[in-house]
């Protein structure tokens, strides 16, 4: 849990980058065997991108580290649930385990589409909740 948590502090550093971007504050790592090989957070309005969530930077990301398609051996912290879109990939990467701060009631795969992930895939999720939903509710605060 200790590990969770000093990683999940590196995914809101990111989402803070994204706050102070205007960007919707959602930040990324991905871990291999105990190193950051990726960092990111949402670059949607930077890049007028829909598809440049936190989560597909950090697996592009995490591909170009490790010279191949999968993350087998990675685990990816996000400080809010993945949408469906990036759940979807997240199942082709393959990737080992997924570790998420607040859930996103609205927009999160496990409402829509709970099986998106690969079978393996372990999920861990409240890492944070409270710091990760706080950030999101004042950026979308300041923009009523």
């Amino acid at each position: 849990m200790e590990e969770d948590i000093l990683y999940m502090k590196q995914a809101l550093a990111e989402a803070n980058k994204a706050y102070r971007q205007g960007e919707i504050p959602i930040g990324a790592v991905v871990v291999c065997r105990g190193k950051i090989i990726a960092r990111s957070h949402n670059l949607t309005e930077l890049l007028h991108d829909v598809t440049a969530h936190a989560e597909m930077q950090a697996i592009t990301a995490a591909a170009e580290h490790l010279g191949g398609k999968y993350l087998t051996d990675c685990t990816l912290y996000v400080t809010v649930e993945p949408c469906v879109m990036c759940a979807g990939a997240l199942g082709w990467s393959q990737i080992s385990r997924i570790v998420y701060g607040t859930a996103d009631e609205k927009r999160g795969y496990a409402r829509f589409a709970p099986n998106a992930l690969h079978p393996r895939t372990q999920v861990t999720s409240g890492v944070m909740a409270e710091e990760c939903a706080e950030l999101m509710q004042r950026f979308f605060k300041e923009k009523r």
